[in-house]
C-alpha cells in the first residue's frame, strides 16, 4: 500500500487498540502481524500509531534489517529513549549520546543499565546483550510506570544480526515481562509461522497471530468508487480490476492513478502495458526484481518452470511432474523452496501464485519474452494486448452466467483432488453424473446433485443471505437421497449469519460463502464471481 494513502482496514486497526489498551489493564497478549509484501501491514501500524497517544505508554516502531548487534542495539535504543522523551518539551536529536545524556535525570537505572550494554559491544562482548537490551522496556516500567508497545517490522531479520539463540533467549523474556507488548510483522508468511510455532510458542507470552489478507470484494469496490467516481458508470470494468488485482491495494492504486489521470474510456490494456509490460513499467521492473533471486540458484530452470505451470493453471503436482519428467520426489524438494520464500502456496493437492498480477506477468510477460527467437517489441506488445483482451472477454462471459451454472461448470472439473477451504481437507470427487436440482421450498429454490462413484454431493444455491429456516429447509430435502457418503452444502454470495452457521454445523452442512467459492475457482484459475 502507498505509505501516504490509508483506505478502511478499521477491523485491524481495532485489534491493536484493543491490545494497547489492555496492557495498561494488566493483561498483555502479544500479536504477530502476518501477509504479503505491499499488503497493508506497515501502513496500518503507521495509521494506528499517528492516532496514538497516551502518556503512560512508550511507543517504538522498528524496522528490523539484517546488520550487526551493534547497529541494532543503537537504533534500539535510540528509538526507545526518544519516544520516552518525545513528551517532555525536551528538543530532540537522533544521536544515542545526546539521548542518553537527556534521559539520566528520570531513569538513571535503565540509562546505567543502557551504558553498559554500549561498553560490553565496544569490547565485542554479545553474550545475553538482546536479554538486557529487551528488558529495558520493564526497568523503565519500574522507574516511572510507563508501559512499552514495540513494534519489529519484519522481526525475522532477527536472526541475522548476529546472535545464536535469538529466539530462545527473547522468549525467555517474553514469558516474564508484564509490562512490555510486541507487535512484531513479517512478510515472509511461512519463516514467521515456523519461527511463531517452533521457536515462540510459549506458554505464556505466546503471540496471536493477524494475517493481513487483501482488500475483500467489496472494500475494493468503495476503493474504486471513492478514487475514481466516474469508474461506477462501467460496473463491468471496475469488477474486471478487482478479479485481476485480486484487492491488493498496491496493485489497484497504481491502476486507480493511471485511470484517474486518463479519460475512464482509455484502453485499460494501455494502462497495463505501462504497468506489466514496458520495461520502465513500475510493476515489471518490481516483478523482474522479485524473479532475480531465483535466477542465481541452482536449479533456477526449475523454479521458474514451476512458477510458469502454476501461473498457467497447471498447479497439480502430479501434472507438473509429468510435463517437467520429474519424480515427484525431486519435484518435491523444489516446491518446498518456492513454498518457503513464500512465492507459492499449498492447498491440499494444488499449488497456487498468491499474487495474482504477478502471476499475469509470469504468463503474458516475463515467458513470452523467454521465448522470442527474435527481439520484435511491436510482436510482443500486440501479443500482450491480445492476451490481456481475453481476460476481459473470458470475465465479462462467466460474469453474465447465473450462478448455479457457474457452480456446475467448476464441479465439472473436479478429478478426485484434494484441497482445504477454513482448514477443512475437502476432496473434490469426480464425478459421473451432475444435474440441476429445484428445491419445493419457500427460499431455496435452485440446486446441483454431483454423483461420484462413492459420494454423493446435494447443493443448495442461494446468491441472497443465508437464514436459519433456509439451513432448516435444506436438511429436509437432503433427507430423500440415501447414500453412505452424503455431502450437503449450501453456496451464497453473503457472508454467513453466526446463527445460520451453528444451524449448519449441527445439520453437517457446509456453507461456501463467496470468499470460499472463490478460493475454489482459483484453483482452477476460473474468473472469480464478483458480487
Amino acid at each position: 500500500m502507498i505509505k501516504d494513502k490509508f483506505f478502511d482496514r478499521k477491523n485491524y486497526i481495532q485489534v491493536l487498540e484493543k491490545r494497547v489498551s489492555s496492557l495498561k489493564e494488566g493483561y498483555r497478549q502479544n500479536i504477530a502481524i502476518i501477509g504479503q509484501e505491499d499488503v497493508g501491514k506497515t501502513s496500518i501500524i503507521s495509521k494506528f500509531l499517528a492516532g496514538f497517544t497516551d502518556p503512560r505508554i512508550i511507543s517504538v516502531f522498528l524496522e528490523v534489517r539484517p546488520e550487526s548487534l551493534d547497529s541494532f542495539a543503537k537504533r534500539f535504543i535510540s528509538t526507545l529513549l526518544y519516544n520516552f522523551l518525545i513528551n517532555s518539551g525536551i528538543a530532540l536529536k537522533e544521536d544515542v549520546s545526546y539521548l542518553i545524556s537527556k534521559s539520566c535525570r528520570h531513569i538513571p537505572k535503565s540509562c546505567e543499565k543502557i551504558n553498559f550494554i554500549l561498553n560490553e559491544l565496544s569490547r565485542r562482548k554479545k553474550l545475553n546483550i538482546i536479554t538486557e537490551l529487551f528488558s529495558l522496556p520493564e526497568l523503565i516500567n519500574q522507574e516511572t510506570g510507563k508501559f512499552t508497545v514495540i513494534f519489529l517490522d519484519e522481526f525475522h531479520n532477527l536472526e541475522n544480526i548476529g546472535v545464536s539463540n535469538i529466539y530462545r533467549e527473547w522468549g525467555k523474556l517474553l514469558i516474564l515481562q508484564k509490562n512490555t507488548l510486541y507487535a512484531i510483522t513479517s512478510s515472509r508468511i511461512f519463516k514467521a509461522k515456523a519461527i511463531l510455532s517452533k521457536q515462540l510458542s510459549l506458554l505464556f507470552g505466546n503471540f496471536e497471530v493477524i494475517t493481513i489478507e487483501p482488500f475483500d470484494i467489496r472494500t475494493s469496490s468503495s476503493y474504486l468508487d471513492q478514487r475514481i467516481p466516474a469508474l461506477k458508470l462501467n460496473p463491468g470494468l471496475k469488477d474486471f480490476i478487482i478479479n485481476f488485482t485480486g484487492g491488493y491495494p498496491l496493485y489497484l492504486e497504481l491502476i486507480a492513478d493511471a485511470l484517474s489521470k486518463a479519460n475512464i474510456s482509455l484502453d485499460l490494456p494501455d494502462i497495463l502495458e505501462n504497468l506489466l509490460f514496458n520495461t520502465s513499467g513500475i510493476l515489471n521492473q518490481r516483478f523482474s526484481n522479485y524473479i532475480k533471486r531465483f535466477l542465481d540458484e541452482p536449479e533456477n530452470n526449475d523454479y521458474i518452470s514451476i512458477l510458469y505451470l502454476v501461473s498457467c493453471g497447471e498447479n497439480r503436482i502430479k501434472d507438473i511432474a509429468h510435463i517437467l519428467r520429474k519424480q515427484k520426489k525431486e519435484l518435491y524438494a523444489r516446491v518446498n523452496y518456492l513454498l518457503e520464500a513464500d512465492v507459492i502456496s499449498r492447498s491440499g493437492d494444488f499449488l497456487k501464485v498468491g499474487d495474482r498480477l504477478f502471476a499475469y506477468w509470469m504468463r503474458f510477460v516475463y515467458q513470452e519474452k523467454m521465448r522470442c527467437i527474435s527481439f520484435d517489441a511491436k510482436n510482443q506488445k500486440d501479443k500482450f494486448r491480445k492476451n490481456i483482451l481475453g481476460l476481459i472477454k473470458e470475465f465479462s462471459v462467466q460474469s453474465e452466467k447465473p450462478l448455479a451454472n457457474r457452480v456446475y461448470e467448476l464441479l465439472a472439473l473436479f478429478e478426485d483432488d484434494l484441497m482445504q477451504v477454513e482448514r477443512k481437507k475437502i476432496r473434490l470427487n469426480h464425478f459421473r453424473e451432475i444435474k440441476p436440482l429445484v428445491f419445493n421450498q419457500r427460499f431455496l429454490k435452485d440446486g446441483l446433485l454431483g454423483r461420484s462413484s462413492d459420494a454423493l454431493w446435494i447443493m443448495a444455491i442461494k446468491p441472497e443471505a443465508l437464514t436459519e429456516q433456509d439451513i432448516a429447509e435444506f436438511a429436509k430435502e437432503c433427507k430423500r437421497y440415501h447414500h453412505k457418503s452424503q455431502r450437503k452444502i449450501i453456496v451464497t454470495l453473503k457472508e454467513v449469519d453466526p446463527n445460520a452457521r451453528l444451524k449448519a454445523l449441527e445439520e453437517k452442512i457446509w456453507t461456501w460463502d463467496l470468499n470460499s467459492l472463490n478460493q475454489i475457482l482459483d484453483l482452477f484459475s476460473k474468473p472469480r464471481v464478483i458480487a
